[in-house]
């Protein structure tokens, strides 16, 4: 690796999605100069205006700030970074493979077709990619043997914990950092890299490359793990007359458990969790860990029973006729503060009773547009009042705080049927049922 100066350190960010944008801005913002490279026309125009490719609260001001202090640019030539940056971080997507639960690594074998030939020097290559275990021992083979610095290039590995919804602040000031280094070097520049949140306390774990990568598919696969757990918790309690919202909190208590992500609601979706689950199980496949692969495929399972559970609610709701039903679902991202629909739960929803004949229109307060990509024959209106006009069925599937401020008693004079169900469990189920709705949230009674 090059010797720092007394100059800032370079850094070049490779993949300036939602992992990337965050990781560009949040370098710029620790101090350093800043090189993000991203192919695509529209992104790169729009990241060196200082806007992000995508939805997320507080990353435009973020980039805006440094592009036009100068400290952070976007190119979409590789041999602007080759030699220049002393960090490589590797941000590229990692999406599921067609027709496979297993990982598609294309981005970063191109990463590695447009680097490695750029390399003359000793330089440092940090994924931030989730990929399977394994995958840098194959990355830094590559490496070794296509970049003309050879084996004075050196690997590792820097799992990324971000929420979306929240990207900027896991970014500046994470809850750990993971440092899957191979030499006293690799993790000196590591700690350089982050010295600010390391001094604002963020605690560091240094381990080898294998167990970095694993740290966030066993992340992953745990996080959904508890969100399965606490669903099939709410099946039990709509069997039982149970509240499954007082049981999250009494478990939530005891500190072996803890309450986060012990929420029940239509299940986990979004860009990253699920696919990362399913490659997760099939690496495990693929190394003969039979036990991980039976226990996470009842979590993706229940997952899945849980979108069905609610339409079989909606059909119940709606008096067992689909034709001719209108129904209301409010959202369409997968979580609330994102425009990510990716795997939504919302959307999932909505596509199946739409294909059961009834008319389903959708409202989102950010992600019209990505939905209509994805759902292009679900009807949407231009706000929540809009597609609640005439339905027989308000489904509420993404917890956005708009959502929970409507007025139920004014709008129970636009809707049909005064039929809500809070998929979400974060309604106030006293108000709407005072103001003349019939509430039905699944784990309540």
């Amino acid at each position: 690796m090059s010797e720092a100066t007394s100059r800032p350190l370079r850094i070049a960010v490779i993949g300036t999605n939602y992992l990337g944008a965050n990781t560009a801005a949040g370098m710029a913002e620790f101090g350093f100069d800043v090189i993000g490279v991203e192919i695509d026309e529209h992104r790169l125009k729009l990241l060196n205006d200082g806007k992000a490719p995508l939805y997320e609260p507080g990353l435009d001001p973020l980039l805006k700030k440094h592009v036009d202090s100068g400290r952070l640019r976007f190119t979409k030539d590789y041999r602007e970074i080759g030699d220049w940056a002393d960090v490589h971080f590797i941000c590229v997507g990692t999406p599921q493979l067609e027709g496979s639960e297993a990982a598609d690594l294309a981005q970063v074998h191109s990463v590695v077709d447009m680097l490695a030939p750029l390399l003359t020097k000793p330089a440092l290559v940090v994924g931030r990619s989730t990929v399977p275990v394994g995958t840098s021992t194959i990355v830094e083979q590559r490496f070794h043997a296509e970049a003309p610095a050879g084996s004075a290039v050196e690997i590792a590995w820097q799992p990324e914990f971000l929420r979306e919804a929240h990207g900027v602040e896991d970014t500046l000031h994470p809850d750990r950092l993971v440092f899957g280094v191979q030499s006293a070097a690799a993790e000196a520049r590591m700690r350089e890299v982050f010295a600010t949140p390391i001094s604002e306390g963020s605690p560091v774990v240094v381990c080898n490359l294998p167990t970095a990568e694993l740290v966030k598919g066993g992340a992953n696969a745990f996080l959904a793990t508890k969100i399965s757990f606490i669903n099939a918790l709410a099946e039990m309690a709509d069997a039982t007359g149970a509240d499954v919202t007082q049981l999250a909190e009494a478990l939530g208590y005891d500190k072996r458990i803890g309450r986060g992500a012990l929420n029940a609601g239509p299940g986990y979706g979004g860009g990253c969790l699920p696919k990362d689950l399913r490659a997760f199980m099939h690496r495990a496949g693929e190394l003969g860990v039979e036990e991980v692969i039976t226990l996470l495929r009842e979590v993706d399972d229940i997952n899945q029973r849980r979108r069905a559970g609610i339409v079989d609610l909606t059909h119940e709701m709606l008096g067992g006729e689909w034709i001719g039903k209108n129904v209301t679902v409010l959202g369409a991202a997968f979580k609330a503060g994102t425009d990510d629909v990716r795997d939504s739960p919302a959307l999932d929803v909505a596509g199946r009773i739409q294909l059961h004949g009834a008319n389903v229109t959708v409202f989102d307060p950010e992600a019209m547009e990505n939905a209509r990509k994805v759902r292009p024959t679900l009807r949407y209106a231009p706000t929540a009042v809009e597609a609640c006009r005439e339905a027989h069925a308000v489904l509420h599937l993404t917890e956005w705080p708009e959502f929970r401020e409507l007025d139920p008693a004014a709008l129970r004079g636009v809707v049909t049927h005064p039929v809500v169900i809070d998929a979400r469990l974060n309604l106030d189920a006293d108000t709407w049922r005072a103001a003349g709705w019939t509430y039905r949230a699944p784990g309540r009674p």
